[in-house]
């Protein structure tokens, strides 16, 4: 039986799957093969790089001394997976590599962001409907009064 430390040093338990393997495939698809590319992430290389642009000021974290942390790409990739295939996080954790503790974190954090950075050019709500929703707030509590 091999030692962890002999392990190691053999390539086996390496970290292969720590990040790299998910980021490696979407090098692939995005150089290789677009379509498939699209099909993974559902939307064009071009568009993903334009929201990793956008969204990694408010998901990227600092390495520690105790650990590297899960790349900007790496969690806006698990997110947008998450939301293409609505898969479960125990069963997601297989194809990121990351913990479902972790994406349970992640995914959330990354859809906020995604939601902040893109909320006033693209979700935009019509004036009529915000006064017609504190109407019926300000008639719902005054109600309880």
């Amino acid at each position: 039986m091999m030692k962890k430390k002999e392990r190691k040093e053999n390539g086996q338990n390496s970290g292969y799957w720590k990040g790299g393997n998910i980021l490696i495939l979407l090098r692939h698809l995005e150089t290789n093969e677009p379509s498939d590319f699209k099909n993974y992430l559902r939307m064009e290389n071009h568009l993903f790089h334009q929201l990793l642009n956008l969204v990694r000021p408010h998901i990227e974290k600092q390495n520690t001394v105790m650990r590297e942390s899960i790349s900007a790409e790496e969690r806006l990739v698990a997110t947008l997976r998450f939301l293409a295939t609505g898969r479960s996080y125990e069963d997601l954790k297989f194809s990121s590599a990351i913990s479902a503790q972790a994406l349970g974190k992640i995914i959330p954090e990354t859809c906020w962001a995604i939601y902040k950075v893109l909320r006033n050019e693209y979700l935009q709500v019509s004036q009529h409907l915000i006064l017609n929703f504190y109407a019926n707030i300000h008639q719902y509590v005054n109600k309880k009064i």
